[in-house]
């Protein structure tokens, strides 16, 4: 069954939400082993750049996967080879 453009959207912001915590808790548990002592608003502002730098590269990859395989949407989510 294919994936909704709702569903799909959900699942986008449950991996961005995931990936800042994800990113956030190892900055709070990595730089002070670097000797690295950060206020956590700048520890909040480094985790949102590394957020957005993951969703662009995420991207792009995609976006180059779906070039180099020659994949073209399709109908009910099945590849369709152009």
């Amino acid at each position: 069954m294919p994936q909704t453009r709702t569903h799909s959207a959900l699942e986008a912001l449950a991996n961005i939400a995931i990936g800042y915590g994800v990113a956030l808790a190892s900055q709070l548990a990595i730089f002070p082993w670097f000797g690295i002592h950060v206020p956590l608003s700048d520890n909040l502002l480094i985790g949102a750049w590394f957020t957005a730098i993951s969703l662009v590269r995420s991207y792009v990859l995609r976006r180059w996967f779906n070039r180099r395989t020659g994949a073209t949407p399709g109908a009910c989510g099945k590849r369709q080879v152009a």
